[in-house]
């Protein structure tokens, strides 16, 4: 038995529990910017283009800040440094509660952004460090149900938080969520379950750079890269409209758009729980595929809506398969440089979330200049180009660190 069994045979479950109900909290905190576009775009008198700055803000720091947190995780502990995110993410996501301007707002969530921007990649990179390859697809699966749920949390009670009580609610909300976590993850942090594996060298500028020099000359880890900048940029730049899309069309009240878009983390849910007969049955590259053609039959459904109830099952299809590609691009980066895990996840959710703020951004001027049918064509054709090209890799030159 090597190193890494023996530590995954030790280790216990409870960090990586509490890890992922932190998950739940970054996730959540990130997609309720979907169901609350409407009603901020009233409040400050503007276009849902335009409020989008607020999830592009989000997004473009959580990217930005990875370079920074993986890092840190290498050389002080993953787990410490995700617990002291959690706590500044209290502080800023409760404070946009408070914000009395679009430009305010937006800069509390580029705020929230850098603050949480630690949480889901060292996760990542933690459990990276406790499971062997062989068995990480399926313990990141259950890992990710956390981040699903609390997608779910983000859009569906999100959309019923703002209807009891408006927007500035649901940053209260999510804020008491995380002190909760806070506070559960410093008391884990002073137990002997918590790994505390971290290396030696310094985080200094030179050093970080070499780090993620030599991983981008790395083949395989150019693909995984390119392509979850693309997979953000195609699936999560569009589903950022989903909620204003419904509502521009159907004019149906802000709860029910967010129980619709919660069919996104139902989808999720449902290859979390099946994920092992599929991962068995269709591989990594099987999975990928697929993956992209549910995303293009999600969007196509969205586009050719007879009714507003039909929207649950296109974003069902738009989770099921995001979860199958983003699931396998998850575990490949965890393998992407095993020497410097946590400067690698981070690498790779960075590209995920500039792929994501592109996505929104560019898809902002489209949607208020030629609607949302174009946006959402152009996504799905995306996410089956680009599906099928990584799937074809994987399968030629699998996993190649």
């Amino acid at each position: 038995m090597d190193a890494a069994d023996e530590t995954a045979k030790n280790m216990s479950v409870r960090p990586i529990v509490l890890l992922s109900m932190a998950g739940f909290c970054a996730m959540a905190v990130l997609r309720v910017s979907e169901p609350i576009l409407p009603e901020v775009a009233d409040e400050f008198g503007t276009t849902v283009g335009i409020a989008s700055i607020m999830a592009t803000a989000f997004a473009l720091a959580y990217g930005v800040c990875q370079v920074f947190s993986g890092p840190f995780g290498d050389r002080y502990g993953k787990f410490l440094i995700i617990t002291i995110a959690l706590a500044a993410s209290t502080i800023m996501v409760t404070a946009t509660a408070w914000a009395d301007s679009l430009t305010m707002l937006a800069w509390l969530r580029f705020a929230t952004g850098a603050a949480t921007a630690a949480v889901i990649p060292l996760s990542l990179a933690y459990i990276g460090d406790i499971v062997p390859y062989e068995r990480r697809q399926h313990v990141l699966a259950r890992y990710i149900t956390g981040t699903i749920l609390g997608l779910m949390f983000g859009q569906a009670a999100g959309g019923l938080i703002i209807e009891l009580a408006g927007w500035r609610s649901v940053f209260l909300v999510m804020g008491g969520l995380y002190a909760v976590m806070t506070v559960l993850c410093f008391f884990e942090l002073r137990s002997a379950r918590v790994d505390r594996r971290r290396n030696q060298m310094p985080v200094r500028v030179k050093n970080v750079l070499a780090q993620y020099r030599s991983i981008v000359t790395r083949p395989h880890a150019k693909r995984v890269l390119l392509t979850v900048f693309l997979e953000g940029f195609f699936l999560y730049g569009g589903v950022a409209y989903l909620g204003a899309f419904l509502r521009h069309k159907f004019a149906i009240d802000y709860a029910t758009i967010g129980l619709l878009l919660a069919g996104f983390g139902i989808g999720g849910l449902s290859y979390i729980l099946a994920s092992r007969p599929i991962i068995r049955i269709l591989g990594e590259s099987g999975m990928v595929s697929l993956g992209g053609v549910c995303a293009l039959a999600g969007y196509l459904m969205m586009i050719l809506l007879p009714d507003w109830q039909f929207a649950a099952l296109g974003n069902f299809l738009l989770g099921f398969g995001f979860s199958m590609l983003h699931n396998t691009l998850q575990t490949n980066a965890t393998q992407m440089a095993p020497d410097s895990r946590g400067s690698a996840v981070s690498l790779f959710a960075f590209s995920l979330f500039l792929g994501q703020a592109s996505g929104v951004a560019l898809l902002g001027p489209v949607v208020d200049g030629f609607g949302y049918t174009p946006a959402f064509i152009a996504c799905g054709l995306g996410m089956l180009c680009l599906s099928l090209w990584f799937g074809r890799r994987l399968k030629s030159q699998p996993n190649e660190p």
